[in-house]
Formats: C-alpha cells, structure tokens, sequence
C-alpha cells in the first residue's frame, strides 16, 4: 500500500457516487500511483453479459490494474448483498496479504453500507418459506408483493420501491419466517466492519448536477457507439426471467425494443438517459441521507487529492 515516494494512504480507498460521476476514472488512477486493486462495489456490474450498459472497466483498464468482482455472475442466478459481502471478505484478506490498497468503488449504496456497517444477523430463512414467496412473486408480481407487505410490515413497504421484486420477496420472507419486521432485524447490532471506518477514506464523487447530466448524455452515446442496443438485444435474448434483477439495468429493455425495431434509436437513446438521470438523483438522495459524513468530492480530481493529503501511521 506504499506509494512510489513512500507516502502511505488510507488502509483502504472507499469511492461511491452517482452513475457516470468519475468513480472508475479516479479509482483506477489511485490504483496506479498505489499499488491498488480496484473492488467492484455496483450491484450492476456483478453480472456477467452486461459490459457495456452498466459502464464496466474496459478490458484496456482491467488489465491497467487488478480490478475484482466485475463480471463475474451469472445473471440467472439470485445474488444478494449477503453474496457480495462473503466474497469481499475473501478478496479483502487476499489484497491485504500481499500488501496491496483495496479500493472499493461504485453506486450501491447498501453495498457501501454492509461494508463499513455490517449486515443484519437475521436467521436462516427455511427452505419452504422462500420457496413460497418465491412462486407467488410470479404469480402476483411487484405490485402484489407491495401490496402484501403494507399490510403485514407497512414499515418495510415504505422503505422499499413497489418496482423492486427482490427486495419486497425478502421482506416477506423475513417476516413470515420471524415474526419480526426486517426493519428491526436491521436495527439490532450487527456482525463487525471488514473495513473500520477510522482506517478508511470515505468519498462520495458528487459532481454538480448540470455536469452530471452532460456526463450521462456523453457516455450514453458513447455506449451506442460501442455496440449497447447489440448488447442488450443478446441478453433479452437468453430468456431470463423478466424479475431477474440484472433484467433491470438501465437501458436493457428501451435498446432490446430499438433492436427488434418495435422503437427508434433516438426514443431508446432519450428513454436511457432519462432513465439514468432518474437513478442517479435515487442514488444521490441515498448518499445525502445515509452517507451524510463521507467526505464529498466534486471531480476526479479533487477524490484523487484527498487520497494525496491523507496518510495513515
């Protein structure tokens, strides 16, 4: 973790921030001038087929610096925060073995928090009981989960977006199997940090919102250019189910409808941008409320100044 003039920055680089605010431009310049490795922290980009529409490192900067967890899941399969955080436990203890600086980028903020916070001990949930809300989420889609979880856990209904399936299935689960809200499982003290908090540089990349939004409308034309309504149109095409959340990424279903010629291109294109912009003022709104004592950086600069300024004995 040792500069080449010898400085030393934090035992660990957090990076979080809007889409398309910087975050991998300045990780992978601290990586560079640190010895680093870059540690995906977007629920995003996990999923393997989605290179492109999710904005993953291009195969040029992976191979500038290690980067982990990228492309790595079936999108198939279900895979939680829980998943995320038993592989960076392992990932974690492998870069600090070999003396590296883990740095941890990305937009998911629940992410960030399992990292720095912990999760929530909330026990096994049975098999027949997932299986259960599992086969009724297909039956009664979003809305009817929403709808079943205001009237058994108003308090979780009001956290959860009526739209995000996954998460409405877990609540339920949660609470059919404990009896207890999983807003107070959440409340209770919860496993230890991987990362301290006192030993880690905290950032949320903020850019302000005029500029964020030219950065949108740039890097979605660009990922037109790099071949996104191909993308998509192959992976609506493996048949996943439509409550999948890798289903979910910006720009999967307004460019699969450009493909098979049921929009035009520019409909797609304005679709996806102001889809993305809708997503980062969700992720801004997290980071304010949730994030509120992380240092706030304005460019990819001013992050990578922090670093600069801040070592740790």
């Amino acid at each position: 973790m040792t500069k080449r003039d010898g400085h030393t920055p934090a035992g660990a680089v957090l990076i979080a921030g809007p889409t398309a605010s910087g975050k991998s431009a300045a990780a992978l310049r601290l990586a560079a001038v640190h010895d680093g490795v870059v540690v995906n922290t977007d629920s995003m980009q996990i999923y393997e087929g989605l290179r492109i529409l999710t904005a993953r490192p291009s195969p040029a900067e992976e191979a500038a610096a290690p980067h982990r967890l990228y492309g790595h899941v079936d999108p198939a399969r279900g895979y939680s925060v829980a998943d995320w955080l038993a592989e960076v436990a392992t990932v974690l203890a492998e870069i600090r073995t070999v003396g590296r600086l883990p740095i941890f980028v990305g937009g998911t903020g629940l992410y960030f928090e399992a990292l720095t916070k912990g999760l929530a001990a909330v026990p096994e949930i049975p098999a027949e009981v997932r299986a259960h809300w599992r086969a009724k989420a297909e039956r009664i889609g979003a809305a009817g989960l929403h709808a079943a979880l205001a009237r058994r856990d108003p308090v979780m209904a009001e956290r959860l977006r009526p739209t995000d399936t996954q998460r409405l299935t877990r609540a339920l689960e949660v609470i059919e199997a404990t009896g207890r809200s999983l807003a107070d499982w959440q409340a209770a003290p919860n496993s230890a940090p991987l990362v301290a908090p006192e030993d880690a540089l905290r950032i949320v990349l903020e850019p302000e919102r005029a500029e964020l939004h030219r950065r949108i409308a740039t890097r979605f034309a660009a990922m037109i250019e790099a071949g996104a309504v191909e993308e998509a149109a192959a992976f609506v095409g493996r048949g996943l189910r439509p409550e999948m959340p890798a289903m979910r990424a910006i720009g999967v279903a307004s460019l699969a409808d450009v493909a098979a010629g049921r929009t035009k291109l520019a409909t797609g294109i304005e679709r996806g941008i102001v889809e993305t912009r809708q997503y980062a003022k969700r992720q801004s709104t997290w980071f304010r409320g949730r994030m509120a004592d992380w240092t706030r950086a304005e460019t990819v600069e001013a992050a990578v100044a922090m670093v600069e300024k801040r070592p740790v004995s």
